[in-house]
This record gives structure tokens, sequence and C-alpha cells, in this order.
């Protein structure tokens, strides 16, 4: 792979987010607003609305998310932060079969990833995690979950691999923890 560079997505770098964000994939309809919102207030945002929310994310402290850059382009995104700054996580039937208190605000989730079309397959989400990690560690956190898809069991198209595949997190150190849905596990890293 080129040079690639996970920088903290800050005010001075939305520029970035957005070149990371509108290169395919559902990023630029999403604004990786899912998880923050409620299914009503999803639905009544439109996509400049959703986009204008993660703009006052970023503005905040820690920043929600990540970049990549490939040879100084932006070429991808992370989302990770505590859980209970994604509030979907816990109103999800799904996800509640964390073994982690829904309520501990030590425990951190990387709920999504995009990567421009011309940067896939080079290995992008791997580093993207083990950046998310580090920077869930600089902030306190005390474990990491994430919420990928078995692709052993299903195929998904890339769109519906913005929740990232089980490999690459068992690649970046993280196991297990429980099995929601036939294709669906929760995956923890527990931080020292």
């Amino acid at each position: 792979m080129s040079d690639v560079t996970i920088l903290p997505a800050t005010p001075e770098r939305f520029a970035d987010v957005e070149h990371a964000m509108t290169g395919g994939g559902d990023g630029a309809g999403c604004w990786c607003q899912w998880w923050t919102l409620a299914s009503s207030r999803w639905k009544s945002t439109s996509r400049e609305e959703r986009r204008e929310l993660l703009r006052q994310e970023i503005e905040s402290a820690p920043p929600p998310g990540l970049i990549a850059y490939v040879d100084g382009v932006a070429a991808g995104w992370v989302r990770v932060g505590p859980r209970l700054s994604q509030p979907r996580i816990g109103r999800s039937r799904t996800l509640k079969a964390s073994p982690t208190p829904q309520d501990d605000p030590s425990a951190w989730a990387i709920t999504c990833f995009v990567v421009r079309r011309e940067y896939r397959r080079q290995g992008l989400n791997e580093l993207l995690i083990q950046a998310a990690v580090d920077h869930a560690r600089d902030h306190g956190a005390r474990v990491v979950e994430g919420y990928p898809i078995d692709l052993s069991i299903t195929r998904v198209s890339s769109n519906d691999l913005f929740h990232g595949a089980l490999s690459t997190f068992e690649a970046a150190g993280f196991t297990e923890v429980a099995r929601p849905g036939a294709s669906r596990p929760i995956v923890a890293l527990t931080l020292a």
C-alpha cells in the first residue's frame, strides 16, 4: 500500500471528511448519523441536515471519527466514540446482546466505515480499526466494540459493509463476545 496516515476528524479537516464520504457507498447520504439519531429524527432529516450534524459533532471533543489519507488524499473514514454518544446502539435489539452494560461510559464502539471506491481492497479498514482503538484508548475507553458482518455466512453489497467485516476485526485483535444473529456477531477488544 501507498503511504497511509490516519488523523482525527477535526474542524479544519472537514473538507477531507466530505471527500472521504462522497467517494461511493452511502456516506454522502447518511453522513454517519445513523447511530446518533432516533429513527423518527433520522427519517425527518435531509442529507444536508445530516452533513451539518456531522460538522457540528466534529467541532466537539473528542472527534467522532478518523480520516485515512493515502498519499495525502482523504480516502476513508471510521466512526469511533463512546457508545453513549451513539444512542441507536442501545435501542437495537440485536446490539443489546452485548455483555457490556449499555450505560457503561468507558465502552466505545466502532460503527461505520466509508472507503472511497478507488481505495477499496487495500487494507484500509484494518488500519482504520487499529487507529480507532488507539484513539479510544487515548480518550479513556476500557473496551471497544464492533458490530461487523460475518462474510463466511452471508454476502452483502459494499454499501452494507459499512459495519466492517468480522475477519478484519479479528485480524485487529477483536474477539467475538455475542452472536445475536447468524451473520451479525458482536466483537470486543478490552484495553489495558
